[in-house]
């Protein structure tokens, strides 16, 4: 079974939802839109106060001449205000808020379940698929948020060779993207395939952890019965399984370099499933990107479930939909249990990234005292970069930036796995983005410096 080659661990799985087919989340009552759903800069809010909209009205424009997104509206009604909210990430961003009133969609959005595929569109070029992807708002759905349409635009000294989808869904209790699968596997393929006509190769493959056999094999069939151009390859359950270059690793056995390198260095250009799915509505419905799917979860939960969701929904309408937030749970984490991050309140809005929502006891969410490191090394062999995350944290701690620069903190994902396997309990993490953080701005600040 293939898998990345350095470090990994593997979190008990605890996928409750999996059998779970999607529901249709409810509208809110006043829907909120960050304007920040991306990496990169903010989009600039394209209505005011009082005016009206309809679903897939766009609601704000990407910054001119800056790696930004467009945002549509996910409900009809009237802006009730320009203003701001508290996102996932607990700090303030500007936001447009839209009272709901009854659900009126733009005419242009094709919404039957006709499948439409290529070979119903024989028109569209490279070039035409990148335009619509970038009109619709369409950003990394696993999370990263990055722009589409500009992976799909790789500097001319690299030449893409594959398309890879991530399908691995690594994070222990989510389950989105497995639902997904199961659920529309032929509208993802029109998309792979839309992706790979977009980026100019010929060979895509679909990456799946082997503990979703039902969407493995379901996939391999059709993929064999209609696009042999396109491989399903089952991969080891291992996290962090799903991060770009341990999925290149696995797949095509290449590993990128050190940042500033991308993946597309190597050949490879990596999408997300649902961005998969994302595309084939944009180009084949003219849908833009303003719902998802999202996992709902816990333990204590009543009915974990995955929710077809509209974008600006706040995650306390979904917790209720589940049976309410159980008594005695401390912690609502947006995302999965290792890279998600705890909410500073539960109506945080869902936005284009949010791929779950997990709420953990006190027991599960505790942290153990923290330790002194007793040099058993279990971080290093976990990390799947090959850094020495005992090191970088410490360096962290004293403030000594120089020194994580030098060893290369800049190279962490951050997927948690060095915290995970600590026996004495030490924030790592924690501590490692600080000092990424801060080596980044002194990276940044040299090369203004330069510039200058």
């Amino acid at each position: 079974m293939k898998t990345f080659r350095i470090g990994g661990v593997h979190p008990a799985e605890n996928k409750l939802s999996a059998a779970e087919p999607i529901k249709v989340a409810a509208l809110p009552k006043v829907a909120v839109f960050p304007m920040s759903q991306h990496i990169g800069a903010p989009a600039v809010p394209a209505v005011q106060k009082g005016d009206k909209v309809k679903v897939g009205t766009r609601i704000a424009n990407p910054m001119e001449k800056a790696l930004s997104a467009a945002i549509y509206s996910s409900v009809s009604g009237t802006v009730l205000k320009v203003d701001t909210v508290v996102d996932a990430s607990g700090y303030k961003k500007p936001a447009v808020y839209i009272a709901v009133e009854g659900d009126e969609w733009e005419p242009s959005i094709d919404r039957t379940d006709t499948l439409v595929t290529l070979k119903d569109k024989p028109e569209l070029t490279p070039e035409a698929i990148i335009d619509i992807i970038k009109e619709a708002g369409i950003v990394g759905m696993g999370g990263a948020c990055f722009p589409t349409h500009v992976k799909l635009m790789p500097p001319p000294q690299f030449k893409p060779e594959w398309v890879i989808i991530n399908a691995v869904e690594c994070e222990p209790y989510l389950t989105a993207d497995h639902r997904l699968m199961l659920e529309k596997p032929d509208q993802i393929l029109v998309g792979v395939a839309l992706l790979m006509k977009a980026a100019k190769v010929n060979k895509g493959f679909i990456g799946i952890e082997e503990n979703k056999p039902d969407a493995i094999k379901l996939l391999t069939d059709k993929c064999r019965a209609q696009y042999p151009n396109i491989e399903v390859v089952p991969l080891k359950t291992k996290y962090p399984q799903g991060g770009e270059k341990q999925l290149i690793d696995a797949v095509v056995g290449r590993q990128v370099p050190a940042p500033p390198a991308l993946p597309v260095s190597v050949g490879a250009i990596i999408q997300n499933v649902g961005t998969a799915y994302a595309v084939y509505e944009a180009v084949m419905k003219n849908k833009p990107l303003f719902e998802r799917i999202v996992t709902v979860t816990g333990k204590k939960l009543k009915q974990p479930s995955n929710f077809l969701t509209r974008m600006g929904t706040p995650m306390s309408q979904l917790i209720d939909a589940c049976g309410g937030l159980p008594e005695g749970e401390a912690k609502v984490i947006g995302g999965g249990p290792m890279m998600g991050k705890a909410l500073v309140n539960i109506e945080v809005p869902i936005c284009k990234g949010s791929s779950g929502v997990l709420i953990m006891s006190d027991k599960e969410a505790r942290r153990g005292e923290p330790e002194p490191c007793i040099r058993c090394a279990k971080c290093v062999s976990a990390c799947p970069m090959g850094l020495e995350p005992y090191l970088l944290a410490t360096c962290s701690g004293k403030k000594m930036w120089d020194k994580v620069e030098e060893n290369d903190i800049v190279s962490c994902i951050e997927c948690g796995s060095c915290q995970f396997t600590c026996p004495s309990h030490r924030p790592m993490l924690d501590l490692i983005r600080v000092g990424k953080q801060a080596a980044m701005a002194n990276i940044r600040a040299r090369q203004m410096a330069a510039k200058k």
